[in-house]
């Protein structure tokens, strides 16, 4: 019963079948691989984005932050949800990649930002001169930290406000299949056909052993990309190992068929616990992530059971048995129907 992040599932077996492929003989290192090429095409041709450049990392940080050192100045403002990932969760790595941009924080609801909040925030200093930091790039995380999705209307609408003001978007797109099947949507609409410029399309959590595709949906920005991965010790010389994870990927649609198995067990999961009179669902499960709160007495019967999942790591010491106790749970390709029962047996 682990529901503790889609980072802690294992590896499809596919990809490390392709992996094993790949450790066969030798190959050209640093991305000129004989993989790359028609990993490179595919996801072209996935997006219908035939001059899209795209470059492969091992870490969703480093795809996020190369990609927006791609975009902005070091005067410049990134324009990001308060819990978006690159304000809560990386070790201020997106500011030290941009030479020091200013990460300036936009309301949300449910971990949404809405077009009128985000032009709202971008104003709030207009007119900017000499002493203020200028406008710079808008950051959105699809599926959302929270586990809500944007719709297509949303992201065009937000995107038509960063574009108004002269900024550049970026999507950290970690759970990006997670969201596209949960909307059904195409590659391309939820990428450079909703305004999208640069978009980290995520593997890691979604079956890979460790591999991002950071797609740059304008080419002029391919020296500039090139360059910064290098400096930013991201160009692997084994680079076969994440061109075959992509190939598996890509195969068969296999990153379709896993995003969609996970879907599937979150909203099992999320039917269980909203059936529940002691639990509440504290935001929309849209996809593979829930936010719950439960009672302390039902967190540590699931504990005690050997559940592992992510909530404050003193929520079981001291309190009353009935306080209500927030606690995250992911689910993943291989999460298993049995373990879903049995996590909701032990929480009723």
């Amino acid at each position: 019963m682990n529901f503790a992040s889609d980072n802690t599932g294992p590896a499809h077996p596919d990809v490390m079948a392709a992996l094993l492929r790949a450790n066969e003989g030798y190959a050209t290192p640093y991305g000129e691989d004989a993989l790359m090429g028609p990993v490179r095409d595919r996801i072209r041709e996935t997006f219908g984005a035939p001059e899209a450049e795209v470059f492969l990392v091992a870490t969703g940080t480093a795809a996020n932050s190369l990609a927006l050192a791609c975009l902005v100045e070091p005067w410049q403002a990134i324009y990001t949800s308060a819990v978006s990932h690159i304000q809560a969760d990386e070790c201020g790595a997106p500011e030290f990649f941009t030479g020091g941009a200013k990460l300036v924080l936009v309301p949300e609801t449910d971990a949404r930002m809405t077009p009128e909040g985000l032009d709202a925030t971008i104003r709030e200093g207009l007119p900017r001169g000499l002493h203020f930091v200028q406008p710079g790039a808008v950051s959105i995380t699809q599926v959302t930290e929270r586990g809500t999705v944007y719709g297509l209307d949303t992201l065009a609408g937000l995107t038509h406000v960063a574009k108004a003001h002269g900024c550049p978007v970026h999507m950290d797109g970690a759970r990006f299949t997670n969201a596209l099947v949960a909307l059904g949507a195409t590659p391309a609409e939820m990428s450079w056909k909703a305004g999208i410029d640069v978009l980290v399309f995520g593997g890691t959590k979604n079956g890979l052993m460790g591999a991002e595709a950071v797609v740059f949906f304008d080419p002029a920005k391919r020296d500039e990309a090139t360059f910064r991965r290098k400096r930013g010790a991201q160009l692997f010389s084994k680079h076969r190992y994440l061109s075959a994870q992509f190939a598996a990927y890509l195969e068969d649609d296999l990153w379709l068929r896993m995003a969609r198995a996970a879907n599937d067990a979150g909203q099992r999961l999320a039917k269980g616990l909203a059936a529940l009179p002691h639990a509440d669902l504290l935001h929309p499960a849209e996809a593979n992530m829930i936010y719950v709160a439960l009672p302390r007495a039902a967190h540590r019967r699931a504990v005690t059971a050997g559940a592992e999942y992510f909530m404050t790591l003193d929520a079981l010491e001291g309190g009353a048995e009935d306080d209500m106790i927030p606690a995250r749970l992911v689910t993943n390709w291989a999460t298993t129907e049995a373990e879903i029962e049995a996590f909701l047996a032990h929480i009723a």
